[in-house]
């Protein structure tokens, strides 16, 4: 939690931006980076995902390429980025020596004080790449109002009694049918944290759809999201002493 009195922060959230032809161009998350900077945020955190090698592609870009329009989100307290499945599969080397040159700050089961909060930035997931016991081990030499980033939200029920999760990879399905809705997510749990906030057992979980596409270069009943968060101390239970007679 936050301490009481912290100002409210601001956090947006993107992920699965799969930078590649012929949906997602430079050009386009250059304009997408426009509109993030536009509502303010404090922090952007990126779930993960910054590329696609989708077997539909009409162009594959270079790591610089990818990254550089990057480079012009604007937050005050910082850009984290954790890796997701397509950023392995891809060159996530590459991509981190770019993102570190732009001044954004790369999570791979890391943890980092970002004004009043502490971010655990867990490595992806999907690709058997995260640990947990060393992300929780960061955090615990550091100090702040806790929350996770992962590409996936999958370590969810695996994380600390009332973790907050911020994540991405299930698309919303990408596609959602008539009557069927939400096809595939690619998480082991189905649709328990397919698409949006949840509030379950284990904590909260906040999924977005994500920028881009993968696989096929189109999306049918889902859109691309950012995602605008306020994080705000808990109110003060009133005490005896706030009682007058």
């Amino acid at each position: 939690d936050m301490a009481p009195g912290t100002p409210p922060v601001t956090v947006a959230l993107i992920s699965d931006i799969h930078v590649a032809g012929p949906d997602m161009p430079p050009e386009r998350l250059e304009r997408i980076v426009a509109q993030i900077n536009a509502l303010r945020p404090d922090a952007v955190m990126i779930a993960g995902d910054l590329v696609s090698e989708k077997k539909l592609a009409t162009h594959i870009y270079e790591p610089d390429e990818i990254v550089a329009p990057l480079g012009g989100l604007r937050a005050p307290l910082g850009t984290f980025v954790v890796p997701g499945n397509h950023d392995h599969w891809y060159d996530l080397e590459g991509l981190a020596s770019q993102l570190v040159q732009r001044g954004i700050t790369v999570l791979a089961n890391e943890a980092v004080e970002a004004g009043p909060l502490l971010i655990g930035g867990l490595d992806d997931e999907y690709t058997g790449h995260g640990d947990i016991g060393k992300t929780l081990a960061a955090m615990d030499e550091r100090e702040g109002a806790r929350l996770f980033l992962s590409h996936s939200p999958d370590p969810l029920p695996d994380l600390p009694q009332g973790s907050l999760i911020l994540a991405g990879h299930t698309h919303c399905g990408q596609v959602q049918l008539p009557v069927i809705g939400i096809v595939f997510t690619q998480s082991r749990y189905g649709k328990r944290f397919a698409c949006g906030r949840t509030d379950d057992p284990r904590g909260i979980a906040i999924v977005g759809a994500g920028l881009g596409t993968s696989g096929l270069p189109l999306r049918f009943d889902t859109q691309p999201e950012i995602w605008l968060i306020e994080l705000r101390p808990p109110e003060r239970t009133p005490t005896a002493a706030d009682v007058s007679d």
